[in-house]
């Protein structure tokens, strides 16, 4: 089957891009990423940076820590349609961060997956588009693309839903950007590994020949500003990523840490874990732009008038295939390591000093 080839509302948007006096919302702002989207507009010319989430702790940690009376704190949950109604009102651009992301946790209670996932974007979706927000990116993950695990189903089905929505949204341009492992980010395993070298324990590995995207914090939020700068109505946008084996990241790990010898168990697969993590599938990768270092894939257009599309093949697809962590550009460990020194948490680490893996 083909992608319907239309135009999408470009006019929707490049004009509202103008971040001077804008009012912008970060959903799940008081995790890793997004305190980091928050650093990168901070000193902009924005009016309002507004955090929802559910934690008062972090929040309450954050107003310390910044102390900067742009930044505007509410208790809310993406689950409730009225608490993400409230906080959009006079909200110019959204970037909706808020999600359960954790593997082993959303394959023991899927549906808390489902509710936060899909019905939560829905319910922010819904509320940006009925108090005339201006642009919403939404944040997706890898193991969205062909999905063995209740966290991939559940994000791959928030992107059906974004897609929807976008669709037929007239005046809110929706879009959606997709990335890899975020090296030392909450839910990276990097920290487990340094913490276990700290204590002189084995290093635990499920697969040593597993591979996994990697990129930084920073290139994550430069992949959403990009997004927010250049997308269009129901798009999605990856940024191309090298990659690594467990067995590379660990040897980088003990290199930096100057212990070669450090002993290493492995354990076995664990629930829903995939040997390598695809950022486009086959059929997208038939249709994206190449944006020099971005994917960039249109959303599907087909309508159920199905008899129009079944009739014929698509030789391009077939002739595809995947980006994914196995066939990408492949980090050795001289490679991983100079990666991982851009993160200042390794760095601290290689000095024998500490900070917070999400600083």
């Amino acid at each position: 089957m083909r992608l319907l080839k239309k135009e999408l509302r470009v006019d929707q948007m490049n004009k509202t891009n103008t971040l001077a006096g804008a009012t912008l919302l970060i959903t799940g702002g008081t995790g890793s990423f997004g305190n980091a989207v928050l650093r990168r507009f901070l000193s902009s010319s924005v009016k309002e940076i507004r955090i929802v989430s559910r934690d008062e702790k972090k929040q309450d940690d954050m107003r310390k820590l910044y102390n900067d009376d742009k930044i505007k704190f509410y208790i809310g949950d993406v689950r409730d349609y009225q608490s993400v109604l409230n906080v959009t009102r006079g909200v110019d651009f959204i970037f909706h961060a808020a999600a359960l992301k954790q593997v082993p946790s959303c394959e023991f209670h899927p549906m808390e997956a489902v509710k936060t996932n899909v019905l939560g974007t829905e319910n922010l979706l819904d509320a940006a588009i009925a108090n005339g927000v201006k642009k919403v990116v939404c944040l997706s993950t890898d193991k969205a693309v062909y999905p063995i695990n209740a966290m991939g189903i559940s994000k791959a089905m928030m992107e059906k839903v974004i897609v929807a929505k976008a669709r037929n949204s007239l005046n809110t341009v929706i879009c959606t950007t997709r990335y890899g492992n975020v090296m030392a980010s909450r839910g990276s395993v990097i920290p487990l590994f340094v913490d276990q070298i700290r204590a002189s324990l084995p290093i635990t590995v499920t697969d040593p020949e597993m591979t996994r995207f990697m990129m930084t914090l920073e290139d994550a939020v430069e992949l959403v500003k990009y997004a927010f700068d250049n997308g269009n109505a129901g798009e999605i946008f990856v940024q191309k990523a090298p990659a690594a084996t467990i067995s590379t990241l660990i040897d980088a790990l003990k290199d930096l840490a100057g212990l070669s010898s450090h002993e290493v168990v492995t354990l076995g697969t664990r629930h829903g874990e995939k040997l390598y993590e695809a950022l486009l599938s086959r059929e997208e990768m038939a249709v994206a732009e190449d944006l020099g270092g971005y994917f960039r894939v249109g959303p599907d257009l087909r309508d159920l008038n199905y008899s129009k599309y079944v009739e014929e093949g698509e030789l391009k697809i077939t002739r595809t295939t995947d980006y994914n962590s196995h066939n990408t550009t492949r980090l050795d460990v001289a490679g991983m390591r100079d990666l991982l020194l851009k993160l200042p948490y390794i760095q601290a680490f290689e000095r024998g000093a500490y900070v917070a893996p999400d600083q």
